[in-house]
């Protein structure tokens, strides 16, 4: 799936779309972004040592997980962070490489799910995550 399938499927737009594809198998999402180095969230993180910061490494596993929930969103509904939790940062992630995300929901009850997930560069593991999800209406 491209960015262009993704965004039916997801409200986020320009500079927040974090993921440039994405499939599913088994239940299993598995996305990715190249960092190009020019992204608003570098700015200033940090000048000398480009880092993209934890809070955006959870974006895109957020991001990645929500295409598993197409089939429960109803026109007019959106997913929204409910919690994170277990978040561990493990290696930095910096400008030129490509987050590779995997993501599934463990379980759920609507209008709640819950999900975990992990983003790794090169097989190298940068983060990993348990989080939830809330579809509200928008």
């Amino acid at each position: 799936m491209n960015q262009e399938q993704i965004k039916q499927i997801l409200p986020h737009r320009d500079a927040m779309l974090l993921i440039e594809q994405v499939e599913e198998r088994e239940g299993v999402a598995y996305g990715s972004y190249h960092v190009r180095g020019d992204e608003w969230f570098l700015q200033g993180h940090f000048p000398d040592f480009p880092v993209v910061p934890g809070v955006i490494l959870c974006e895109m596993l957020a991001q990645t997980t929500c295409v598993l929930l197409a089939g429960s969103l109803r026109p007019g509904m959106r997913p929204l962070f409910a919690g994170l939790d277990k978040v561990r940062f493990k290696t930095p992630v910096r400008p030129g490489d490509t987050v590779q995300t995997q993501c599934r929901i463990v379980r759920s009850k609507p209008p709640f799910y819950f999900a975990e997930g992990q983003a790794s560069v090169n097989g190298v593991l940068c983060v990993k995550a348990e989080y939830s999800f809330a579809l509200t209406e928008a």
